[in-house]
């Protein structure tokens, strides 16, 4: 095999390996809907989806509205997987709740995260690269983020769409929790931007 070849094969392969190795969660310490202080390191050791979101985006109503994101927090909240919802939507912009409006808007939609976070200076959005609402992030038991993207595979506000879509959260922690990789570990979130 000519030199060229060997090293352009060397190099793809560095870079799939790269691609799908995990990085680590960067931690955070914000306040919830209830006013307590909450740290992501508080709970390593355990599976965390952090669900980014906000009550004014469309696509987040969406998950609200059909009960799916409810029903993911609740499935994976009974088997000791902590769910935190975390809203970046900056203190600057018209669409800023505080962490009783959140906590309000939460209890209207019946929801159940452990907590519901607000990230007033964006902050710990940035350190994620949180792209939409809703964009959606698996951390395993040491820290490290085992999957980053979409919640499903169907782009749409259509409340119909959100019961027969390919869930790439609830996917990636089946697999996950039975022990083996996660197959889509990454994938393209959509939703609205994040308002930083």
């Amino acid at each position: 095999m000519p030199m060229f070849h060997r090293i352009l094969s060397l190099s793809l392969i560095v870079a799939a390996t790269a691609a799908s190795a995990s990085l680590p969660a960067p931690d955070f310490t914000l306040t919830d809907s209830a006013g307590k202080t909450v740290k992501l390191s508080d709970y390593r050791g355990k599976f965390v989806v952090l669900e980014w979101t906000n009550p004014e985006c469309p696509f987040v109503r969406k998950h609200y509205s059909s009960g799916n994101m409810q029903g993911l927090q609740k499935e994976w909240g009974a088997l000791d997987v902590v769910w935190l919802a975390v809203n970046s939507t900056n203190q600057s912009s018209f669409e800023y709740k505080t962490p009783q409006q959140m906590g309000e808007w939460m209890r209207a939609k019946g929801a159940a995260p452990r907590a519901a976070l607000v990230d007033g200076t964006s902050t710990t959005g940035r350190a994620y690269g949180a792209k939409t609402t809703p964009h959606m992030f698996v951390v395993g038991p040491d820290g490290d983020v085992i999957y980053n993207g979409a919640i499903d595979d169907r782009r749409s506000t259509n409340t119909a769409d959100a019961k027969v879509a390919n869930n790439y959260v609830r996917a990636a922690l089946t697999e996950a929790l039975a022990g083996k990789p996660v197959s889509v570990a990454s994938t393209t979130p959509y939703g609205c931007s994040v308002q930083y």
